[in-house]
């Protein structure tokens, strides 16, 4: 067997590295764990510098537990030390991670060291964290006396097991030592449950929570305050340091009190079941309240739970101390615990007064549902209702409130006082939008114990402070829906609302809401019947204007306006009106209540620069504004100082017309509307529109009959003197007889045949179109009505110079053979017989011709060309097409291309010459059977498409 070997230096830091790790598993003491790790760094590493500290979270601190020094120097070692930001030390523990020092001499951000490193001449320094898991649990300062804080791998690695090691066991230890000094709920809060249990009587058991709340907490005064809800302060019932504090309800003068409007916001944290906590640099009130509670208590910290039971307030339990403490979940749970058990054991004090009165409370209700069930009157019904409400609830005022959507504001429907006390008679606003979500959801009435304390209802305060209402219960008479009726009971005092009167007072509101409903259903019906008689009257106003078309059109307009402001009941109505092709607007004054809505009516106002005017023209419908949106210039005629909103709407019949006007209206800046009546308005104010352009057309229709027929009279009656003027020179030329001269004598009888012909058409025009035209039916060839056309603007064509071709007739038609498109210069004659044959009213379609013909030679500029174009479509049909280079108005050509009728109200080409020949060929032309037609090609010629009826063969 061979000797066992000596083991090596390595060998022996394994050995040592085990031990140590062994001692600190098994060991709990706190000191001997840091004493053996002092033990082992100090043998294994060469350190003249060995300290370790502990860490205190709460505090931020460092305390010194030992180490090693180079001049023994315990002060150093056990010295406390308060991290600050930018220290090494507070950065190791923030960061948990180890942090080197070349010299600590030279380290200014560890001030507590350096002075220690010069004195020693301790340089390199490496400073690590003592951790477990997250949690940093103290600090291990290690310092050499050569420069730099190198360690190796190896040294690096036992160092962190054995650190690594000590925060394991450290963290176990503190949490042992949290379980030791941890209270157990159990046992104090079952012995207490017992006591409860064998006790008889309220007071005894009010005492033994006390008692057992003192036991366990251990504060300098424990106590038991009780509310008293009329008067709306808190007094002191039991304490640990005084006995037979319990007094009569008639008799609690003289004992210690707390007032809730004294401390608010420490009642409203225990009304909502919220645990009052106040201890030593932590509050969960606001400041100034902690202070004021503190000081009126005679304590520097405060534990205090409520007592509640059926969501109503009884009182609290309070735990005090004259010192600053710290208090435990563990304490908060205790104390809650027990102001539980106080309000499970606290019976009602006078069961036959609480039985009384839910009796009362159901026997309310069903008087007030016999009541509303009766035949009753709403007035009836709402007196009774409101009478038996105030005297179960004690209250000064009853109030059925509604809210009115035309004026934004909540009307008294119904209100009930004493005979001292005068009625109400001021509005309430509109609820704020958390006020109306509260009441939207609430399953219950919403009580209000102090309206300058509480926020809720806040734009309600100034009106229910000036009518002596301090507090008051809220319900909507309609749970889930919007509060548009409400029942409120008031008080001139500020008082507690319980449970129970706010789940009475719910019932109370559902019943009544009932017959609030039958009166809005009433409501609704006066108003349809309001509507009703405005449309009635409005519409026979707009028939007896339209069968009176002589009436003035400003009277029309102003009694429509009046009946169209009825709708609405506006004190403002008016007519901004004008006519097409004028720029500056009529005002036609209609509704002016009262000088606050007064308008300048001889402003001048420019259609294209009044920004309402624009506005209103932009919106499909009506538009509702506010007076503050409208430019200055607007309320320079429109400057009526009570003038809120404005309401505008166009004059327009269909999407596409050209409106005539606005019709505008004013009222009062919180008015606001139903959609019904809105819906009425844009009706009436759209059949105004109507019955305006009714009016319009019909009176422009009459002046433009009234002008035809004169102008059809004057020109028919010249037409006869015409025939009778040349029917004697022919007479004359008769009697004269023949000239001598052959040549002479022929043409003298073909003037007097030409003449002749001519008194004869004459003759059938006054005879067969004297008031409507005539159509017949004749034939001709196109080649004859073409040489007569041209024949007749031959003047025309000498004067501008024009070349006129003509294609399509399937022969060679100017005597000069040398021009292949067959063009025709001005000589008629040079025009050949063709064998296509017109039919139709042959007087008119020459007339038609002629027309176009004139029209593209104006159109064309001196030396330009007309091409006419014939061509056979058909059995039926003949296209005649001429072109010329002329340059037409782009406006014409669209409207002659238009499919729909012609606005008669609107501005148009068509209203006057060549636009208004060119439409009444192309209307002339439909009526014959054949089709007239204006378009421009791709390279600027204007083509004028006409389509002839053929003769049949």
């Amino acid at each position: 067997m061979l000797p066992p070997k000596k083991p090596t230096a390595a060998d022996q830091q394994i050995f040592s590295l085990g031990r140590v790790l062994q001692s600190l598993r098994e060991e709990n003491d706190v000191d001997i764990l840091i004493e053996t790790t002092i033990t082992y760094l100090k043998e294994q590493f060469d350190y003249k510098l060995i300290w370790i500290a502990l860490y205190d979270r709460l505090n931020h601190i460092l305390f010194g537990k030992g180490g090693v020094t180079p001049s023994r120097e315990i002060s150093y070692l056990r010295q406390r030390v308060v991290l600050s930001p930018g220290d090494l030390l507070e950065q190791v523990v923030i960061e948990q991670r180890p942090l080197g020092v070349a010299d600590l001499r030279e380290e200014k951000r560890a001030e507590g060291w350096q002075e220690f490193a010069t004195k020693f001449n301790i340089q390199g320094t490496i400073i690590l964290p003592i951790r477990y898991k997250d949690r940093c649990l103290g600090i291990v300062l290690l310092g050499s006396e050569r420069w730099g804080y190198t360690l190796n791998g190896e040294a690096k690695a036992r160092l962190m097991m054995v650190l690594g090691e000590l925060g394991a066991a450290l963290y176990q230890s503190e949490i042992e030592l949290q379980q030791k000094q941890t209270k157990r709920l159990d046992d104090p809060l079952l012995r207490l449950l017992e006591t409860l249990r064998t006790s008889n009587h309220l007071e005894q058991r009010l005492e033994a929570v006390v008692q057992a709340t003192h036991d366990f907490v251990a504060p300098t005064r424990t106590k038991i305050y009780w509310f008293e809800r009329e008067r709306r302060y808190f007094w002191l019932r039991v304490s640990n340091q005084l006995v037979n504090l319990v007094k009569t309800h008639n008799d609690q003068q003289g004992v210690p009190g707390i007032t809730v409007q004294e401390l608010s916001d420490f009642y409203y944290a225990l009304s909502i079941n919220q645990i009052v906590s106040i201890g030593e640099g932590r509050s969960s009130l606001k400041s100034n309240f902690t202070v004021k509670l503190l000081q009126r208590l005679q304590a520097r910290s405060l534990l205090a739970a409520p007592i509640i039971r059926e969501k109503d307030l009884l009182g609290f339990l309070a735990v005090e101390a004259r010192d600053a403490r710290i208090w435990s979940e563990t304490e908060k749970n205790f104390v809650k615990g027990a102001a539980g058990f106080i309000s499970l054991v606290t019976p009602s004090e006078n069961m036959e007064t609480t039985i009384k009165q839910i009796q009362g409370d159901a026997y309310l209700t069903s008087q007030i549902a016999k009541t509303i069930a009766s035949d009753s009157n709403l007035l009836e019904t709402l007196r009774i209702c409101s009478t038996k409400v105030v005297e179960r609830f004690g209250a000064t005022r009853f109030l059925l409130l509604h809210f009115d959507a035309d004026k934004n504001k909540y009307q008294i429907l119904h209100q009930s006082q004493p005979h001292h006390r005068k009625t109400l008679i001021s509005t309430f606003e509109r609820l704020k939008d958390l006020d109306w979500e509260l009441l939207q959801r609430s399953t219950e009435a919403v009580g209000i114990e102090n309206v300058e304390e509480d926020l809720r209802f806040f734009n309600w305060r100034p009106s229910l402070l000036e009518n002596g209402i301090r507090s008051f219960l809220i319900a909507n008479c309609a749970q889930g829906r919007s509060p548009e009726a409400l029942l409120v009971i008031t008080h001139e005092t500020s008082r507690y609302w319980t449970t129970q009167e706010k789940e009475l007072l719910h019932a109370v509101s559902q019943q009544i809401g009932v017959v609030v409903r039958q009166w809005q259903l009433h409501q609704q019906t006066e108003q349809q019947q309001k509507i009703l008689h405005s449309f009635q009257k409005c519409l026979r106003i707009l028939e007896q204007a339209q069968s009176n078309i002589n009436q003035p059109l400003q009277e029309f307009e102003r009694a429509a306006l009046e009946q169209i402001a009825s709708v609405l009941d506006c004190p403002l109505a008016i007519l901004l009106t004008w006519k097409p092709e004028e720029q500056d607007v009529k005002i036609v004054p209609g509704v002016i209540a009262n000088s606050g809505f007064s308008i300048d009516v001889e402003s001048v106002i420019s259609v294209e620069t009044e920004v309402l005017i624009y506005w209103a023209l932009s919106t499909d419908g009506l538009l509702i504004l506010s007076v503050d949106n409208l430019p200055e210039q607007t309320r320079e005629w429109l400057y009526g100082s009570d003038i809120g909103q404005v309401l505008v709407m166009a004059l327009r019949t269909t999407a596409d017309c050209t409106p005539t006007g606005i019709v505008l209206m004013a009222d009062y800046a919180e008015r606001q509307w139903t959609e019904q009546s809105l819906s009425a308005l844009e009706t009436l104010i759209c059949q105004l529109a109507w019955s305006q352009r009714h009016l319009y057309i019909m009176q422009m229709l009459h002046y433009t009959t009234d002008r035809l027929q004169q102008l059809n009279w004057y020109k028919h009656r010249r037409l006869e003197e015409v025939q009778r003027i040349v029917n004697i020179l022919l007479g004359q030329l008769f009697d004269l007889g023949m000239p001598l001269n052959e040549l002479t004598h022929t043409r003298y009888q073909q003037l007097l045949r030409q003449i002749d012909s001519t008194t004869a058409s004459i003759t059938a025009l006054l005879k067969l179109e004297q008031w409507q035209l005539h159509i017949t039916q004749e034939t001709l060839s196109i080649t004859s009505l073409l040489k007569r056309s041209l024949e007749r603007v031959d003047n025309l064509l000498k004067q501008q110079k024009l070349w006129v071709g003509v294609h399509g007739l399937g022969q060679q038609i100017v005597n000069n053979t040398e021009k292949a498109d067959s063009t025709l210069s001005q000589s008629p004659e040079a025009i050949k017989p063709q064998n296509m044959t017109i039919a139709g009213d042959i007087v008119k379609i020459e007339l038609v011709l002629y027309e176009l013909l004139v029209n593209a030679c104006r159109r064309s500029i001196n030396g330009g060309r007309i091409d006419i174009w014939c061509r056979r479509m058909d059995d039926q049909l003949l296209e005649v097409s001429i072109t010329d280079n002329g340059i037409i108005e782009p406006q014409i050509l669209a409207e002659l291309h238009q499919d729909k009728p012609k606005n008669v109200l609107s501005l148009s080409s068509l209203n006057q010459p060549p636009g208004l020949h060119l439409l009444i060929c192309q209307n002339l032309m439909q009526q014959m059977g054949g089709g007239l037609h204006f378009y421009q090609l791709p390279d600027g010629r204007i083509v004028s498409r006409l389509l002839l009826p053929l003769a049949e063969r």
